[in-house]
């Protein structure tokens, strides 16, 4: 299993693989104000992967940043993880945050992971089984191991030399207004506008009702060529978003700028565009 998405009757079609885990990705809270009504409830046997608190560098002030493979490692194994295991990633608003961590298991070294087109709410549109989140549930320790990618991530730094080299095209997936500068930053203290180069492709217009568009709708949404693609955002989470709907696609080489906006657009040394 090393296609990016599939669909909840593929799922439950393989609930009773012994190596299958299924990993909630949701965010209690996300910058983009999308609401969910499914906060108390999960695909049975869901186990959750904590991408705000656990699965990120908490002392970085940059929101979302990679966490170290230790740290990493040491956290999947606490949720049960094997080196075999099969992951199944999804979050409660069908496609947000759940392709920024199959992009960390990825970058972490671990292949054998997919998200679920349409997330939790295609999983109960279906009607398939759902349950009450538990409390402080327990895991046995898995064996997981963390081989960390550095290709697939991407510094400021890089990214400041690829606006002279232009050796690869960068796509940011924020909303236009915010690419073309129009308005203030949510995030006090950052700059209005786009890193220099870069082409606007926001992620939502790669998703229809929670769900990726079939691949001839994506070819027509998609802006690129033959050269290795990096993915930025606000704050590295909608990236992976378009990341995803590229990997459908193309085989272009593609990494994400994990500081994203939020970074580029707080250094005031740093060229902007608008």
């Amino acid at each position: 299993m090393t296609k990016p998405i599939v669909s909840a009757a593929w799922l439950f079609s393989n609930l009773e693989d012994p190596n299958l885990i299924i990993l909630d990705a949701s965010f209690k809270e996300n910058q983009s104000n999308v609401k969910t009504d499914l906060k108390n409830i999960q695909i049975k046997g869901t186990r959750f992967f904590d991408i705000k608190n656990t699965f990120s560098d908490t002392s970085n002030p940059l929101p979302n940043t990679i966490p170290s493979p230790e740290q990493f490692e040491l956290e999947a194994r606490k949720l049960g993880i094997n080196k075999n295991s099969s992951l199944i990633i999804y979050d409660n608003l069908g496609i947000y945050s759940s392709p920024r961590a199959w992009w960390l298991f990825k970058l972490m070294g671990h292949q054998n992971v997919t998200v679920l087109d349409g997330g939790l709410p295609e999983w109960i549109s279906q009607k398939f089984p759902v349950e009450a989140i538990p409390e402080n549930p327990n895991y046995s320790i898995g064996n997981f191991e963390a081989e960390f990618i550095p290709e697939l991530v991407k510094s400021k730094e890089q990214i400041l030399e690829n606006v002279h080299t232009k050796d690869a095209v960068l796509i940011d997936a924020r909303a236009e207004n915010r690419f073309r500068g129009n308005g203030a930053e949510r995030r006090t203290g950052l700059r209005s506008g786009h890193i220099p180069g870069s082409i606007n492709v926001p992620y939502t217009q790669f998703l229809q009702n929670g769900k990726f568009l079939p691949k001839e709708e994506l070819v027509k949404v998609m802006k690129t060529d033959s050269r290795p693609l990096i993915f930025t955002c606000g704050s590295g989470v909608t990236a992976c978003i378009d990341l995803i709907a590229y990997e459908l696609i193309g085989k272009n080489p593609k990494s994400v700028y994990d500081g994203s906006w939020t970074e580029w657009g707080q250094i005031g040394n740093l060229s902007i565009e608008k």
